[in-house]
């Protein structure tokens, strides 16, 4: 029945997308202005089914941190909003000639950018992305269909009943964006069978789901998401930016992927800053898991909140106010930790040498490398993208936040005069 129900659902969004297509980007941009619109003119029918998900979710015990990933409220809101008209604002992805040329026997070639097709996203907890990706998709020509997760599904259905109601009104197919509603996981194991239907799948979760994906689906995918995000304060740092990039990076909101995990002290500066750090984590309530060179400056303490570190600690992507700290002797060890333990998605230095950050950017392999600023910089919206799909830490396709030019592949087209092939 679940497969049935998909088959229905991806044959919709197939022919939807071929419509979709070739509709002109003003229209496309009308349609974004209004749905943009229309969250804030229902913004308390938006609040309503996202207060039942808030219900759900401390009746689950869920935590503090993933309750206010669900949280929607007026200022939220507004920011969706704001989001969307981003995004209708920026240029068309499709149709950008990339290149041109005339060959010898005469034939015109040029290569054009064209929509992906229909794209499926499977992700978790913040409603706020089924607008983002959504808004996204249209921008770019592309269908879109949804899977949220089950912590978030009447904010997602009340979400995508507004987009949907707009397509309506601008003389679009609506099933040019859909949303499963059926929270069995295992729609999961079908969805990912729907290559016949389905041009690309996109995973934005935890581990556990993006490497289910990358293992099991036969649509193309990107693999992203899974933090372990790393900031080295080098030895030539400005110990007070140092110390508020830090803060920032694990406090701002550590229930995101591009939140602080693991900080790295050069061992020269790491007598004069760890108490720093100890003191600003310790204000904020920030579980400290030390390593036993950090521990032995540290020395004897009754502060609860520090904690001798495990193995695991410098591979674990927290998610919430925890984090790992680490003393080590250069930046060619804090790369080599970093590359070893990371998952390639947002790195930082901290450090006044040029040459430190020469090294640290030319060295560490991620989809963004920070010099002097916060990891939570790396977000589609803070690099000009109006939003992003997710966050790939792959090397084919995207790297990096994916925004409008990630929803798009090309193709050769050919204006010949009559050529044939001799040989």
């Amino acid at each position: 029945m679940i497969e049935t129900n998909l088959i229905q659902i991806s044959e919709a969004s197939k022919t939807a997308s071929r419509k979709l297509a070739t509709v002109d980007t003003r229209i496309i941009d009308v349609l974004l202005k209004n749905v943009a619109d229309s969250i804030l003119d229902r913004s308390t029918e938006i609040m309503e089914a996202n207060q039942a998900d808030i219900k759900a979710a401390h009746d689950l015990n869920l935590d503090d941190h993933m309750i206010d990933r669900l949280l929607l409220d007026k200022d939220r809101i507004q920011k969706i909003s704001e989001g969307v008209i981003s995004i209708s604002r920026l240029p068309s992805p499709i149709g950008v000639e990339y290149e041109s040329k005339v060959l010898k026997n005469g034939i015109e070639l040029s290569q054009i950018s064209v929509p992906l097709g229909v794209i499926g996203v499977i992700y978790e907890s913040r409603p706020n992305v089924t607008v983002d990706i959504s808004a996204l998709c249209l921008k770019s020509n592309n269908a879109v269909i949804l899977r949220g997760g089950k912590e978030s599904i009447n904010s997602n259905i009340c979400l995508t009943n507004i987009i949907r109601d707009c397509l309506l009104k601008a003389e679009l197919p609506a099933q040019s964006v859909q949303l499963i509603i059926d929270t069995d996981r295992k729609v999961i194991d079908s969805l990912l069978k729907m290559d016949k239907y389905i041009d690309f799948l996109i995973p934005r979760g935890g581990a556990n789901l993006v490497n289910k994906v990358a293992a099991e689906s036969r649509i193309p995918t990107v693999v992203g998401g899974i933090g372990v995000c790393h900031t080295f304060v080098d030895k030539s740092a400005d110990l007070e930016m140092a110390h508020d990039i830090i803060l920032n990076a694990k406090t701002q909101r550590p229930s995101v992927c591009n939140a602080l995990d693991t900080v790295l002290i050069h061992s020269y500066i790491a007598p004069k800053f760890l108490p720093v750090l100890l003191q600003g984590f310790s204000d904020k309530k920030v579980e400290m898991r030390c390593d036993t060179r950090s521990l032995s400056i540290i020395g004897k303490t009754n502060n609860e909140l520090i904690k001798k570190a495990s193995t695991d600690d410098f591979r674990t992507e927290f998610l919430s106010l925890t984090a790992a700290i680490k003393v080590v002797d250069s930046v060619g060890d804090a790369i080599e930790h970093i590359n070893n333990h990371g998952f390639g998605h947002s790195e930082a230095i901290i450090t006044e040498d040029q040459s430190s950050a020469g090294k640290f950017v030319n060295e560490i392999d991620a989809s963004a490398v920070f010099v002097n600023a916060s990891t939570r910089f790396n977000d589609g919206g803070e690099f000009g993208l109006g939003a992003e799909v997710a966050i790939s830490t792959g090397k084919t396709h995207a790297r990096g936040p994916m925004g409008l030019k990630s929803l798009t592949s090309y193709k050769w087209i050919a204006l010949g005069s009559g050529q044939i092939r001799a040989d």
